[in-house]
């Protein structure tokens, strides 16, 4: 074997003497100046490398050694590395990825320059690939499970297909093939995976899948949503939410992915009920978490607090589950603190504050969260934000409204005139409002002179209330009314214009629009005036005299009222519910009354 010297020794062979029949050819570059000028010497002769002898016992050159063998003979191989392929290859982890990728794409027959066609037969290659690599991480974990370096390349193999499912957003029309071969139940399936990065990237991936920006047709996501409902999707995303922990930063990203796909899955009633009646752990995570104390209101308290409105909204089966947990209390313990404080304006905290009062209107819709309400004082809350409050001031009075409506808000409306209520929302009608706030205000005066019972104190207290100062409550509604009735003959003459261009058909497909802009110009509030003045007409004979007075001013009578009346009975189905039906029984007593 030649010595080191002599492999770095001149050489004493001229080139033209060595054979270029096996000689790899590379491409003839011509050399810069600059290139040749560093090549020779001042003297214009050229440079020779040269090597001097010396000590050269503790330099390394040459090629590497080969593997040194076990005293059985055996070389010693890597336990990570399979089959041994790339042992002292010297291609690095990215390289050996991009070489694995190479090979996967080469095996699915693409030509360089070729781009991959995502349909069906891709998807069958991906569903077998993707299964392998599950198989293979979970053996790997299983044999080596106090050896986590003997596992992370599968681990980090199996992670990039996962984010590698992220494409199948763009192809909706795969989404029952997807569901068909068993992936959907898999990739579900890894949201309880030991590592909580797979699990996370996973549930990000389903959180992309089932995104409401998704060109998906019904039938398309419910093949989705389906499978994932079958693999218990439900169970899994709660499991999750209650290991991740929100000091980390990576299980922060994982919570708010949870909640991104918990809302894409609120679009079905029926899937909402499943979430949050069929296990109710999810509901108990969010109650606790819009409770947590936090320095400043985090994009997750908000979003907590926006799933849970979602929720609410979304089903009276869960309002009823959610009040039932004492979640009413809770919230209003927690408002309680914006009373006389506002959040800052367009933070997450300001959305947090709305979020919460929207749970807190959908909760006092229900015959359980009335009571509950009232329980819990929250008639009397409000009314301290009513007086003392800002930016919950308008929000304090829509809750009211909600509570004090319905057939079974006697008991509210109750406690709402015992609390002294009637001062504070007088006093507030007579003062320059906003629409909103006008809306409710006459939502709160019909609902206490529909249920509050005849010939009670508190009953007696609000009529007088209608009476007092020479009927000034009484001329502020009718000149509501004088306003709504404006903008209705304005929205009316319009669309009567319109409907002379159109054919039937036409019309009957532009009723619901047509319904919209009425609504839009006061048509229910001009409904709500039309019946509060009614009662007042059918309770006390001087204030059917003033009615009648300040109509005749401004050319109407009590038949622009009957009329009003009639037209919100002809829109009542009776047979839909007790509550439409009550409603009927006391429009028409109020007909007669007129």
């Amino acid at each position: 074997m030649a010595s080191i010297d002599d492999l770095f020794r001149k050489p004493t062979t001229s080139p033209s003497s060595i054979s270029t029949t096996n000689k790899r050819k590379f491409p003839d570059h011509t050399l810069s100046p600059a290139y040749k000028s560093a090549k020779i010497s001042a003297n214009g002769t050229p440079h020779t490398p040269t090597i001097e002898d010396g000590d050269d016992t503790d330099i390394e050159a040459g090629p590497s050694l080969p593997p040194t063998e076990t005293d059985n003979g055996a070389e010693e191989e890597e336990d990570d590395d399979e089959e041994g392929r790339f042992f002292g290859s010297g291609v690095s982890a990215d390289a050996r990825q991009a070489l694995d990728y190479v090979e996967g794409a080469m095996a699915g027959g693409l030509g360089a320059g070729e781009e991959e066609v995502i349909d069906a037969a891709w998807l069958r290659r991906m569903a077998v690939g993707f299964e392998r690599r599950i198989t293979r991480n979970a053996e790997l974990r299983a044999r080596f499970e106090a050896e986590p370096e003997k596992f992370m390349t599968s681990e980090a193999d199996l992670d990039a297909d996962i984010k590698g499912l992220s494409i199948l957003s763009e192809h909706s029309e795969l989404y029952a093939e997807f569901a068909k071969l068993g992936c959907v139940g898999s990739l579900v399936a890894l949201l309880a995976h030991e590592n909580t990065d797979i699990a996370i990237d996973a549930i990000e991936v389903l959180g992309e899948l089932t995104d409401e920006d998704v060109e998906a047709d019904e039938t398309q996501w419910r093949a989705l949503v389906d499978a994932m409902l079958d693999a218990g999707v439900i169970e899994l995303l709660t499991q999750n939410l209650g290991r991740l922990d929100e000091d980390i930063e990576s299980d922060r990203a994982g919570v708010y992915h949870v909640l991104a796909v918990v809302e894409n899955l609120c679009s079905q009633q029926s899937i909402v009920e499943a979430m949050a009646v069929g296990n109710d752990g999810l509901l108990r995570w969010l109650l606790g978490r819009i409770g947590q104390k936090e320095k400043r209101v985090g994009q997750n308290m908000r979003y907590a607090g926006e799933v849970l409105a979602i929720l609410l909204q979304s089903s009276p089966k869960t309002r009823r589950r959610f009040a039932e947990m004492d979640g009413l209390d809770a919230l209003l313990q927690i408002l309680s603190v914006y009373r006389r404080k506002d959040p800052e304006k367009d933070s997450d905290e300001e959305e947090y504050v709305e979020n919460l009062f929207d749970c807190l209107v959908c909760l006092v819709d229900e015959s359980t969260g009335k009571e509950k309400f009232t329980e819990a004082e929250g008639v009397e809350l409000c009314l301290i934000m009513l007086r003392e409050g800002k930016m919950s001031k308008s929000r304090a009075l829509r809750v009211l409204d909600h509570a004090m409506g319905g057939s079974v808000g006697g008991g509210v409306c109750e406690q709402f005139v015992e609390a002294s209520g009637l001062k504070t929302i007088f006093g507030m009608f007579m003062k320059k409002q906003e629409r909103e706030a006008i809306e409710h205000l006459l939502g709160i005066f019909s609902s206490l002179l529909r249920l509050l019972p005849g010939q009670s104190a508190s009953r007696v207290r609000t009529l007088a209330k209608f009476m007092e100062k020479d009927f000034e409550k009484i001329q502020k509604l009718v000149d509501l009314r004088q306003e709504y009735t404006a903008r209705m003959t304005n929205v009316g003459e319009a669309i009567r214009m319109e409907g002379e261009q159109l054919n039937p058909e036409e019309r009957a497909a532009m009723a619901d629009e047509w319904l919209s802009r009425r609504l839009d110009a006061g048509l229910f509030s001009l409904q709500t005036v039309d019946v509060i003045l009614s009662w007042l007409i059918a309770e006390d004979d001087g204030a059917r005299s003033r009615v009648e007075k300040l109509l005749k001013g401004r050319d109407e009578s009590f038949e622009n009222l009957k009329q009003s009346l009639r037209e919100q009975l002809d829109g009542i189905d009776a047979e839909q519910s007790s509550e439409q039906a009550e409603a009927k029984d006391m429009l028409g007593t109020l007909l007669q009354c007129l």
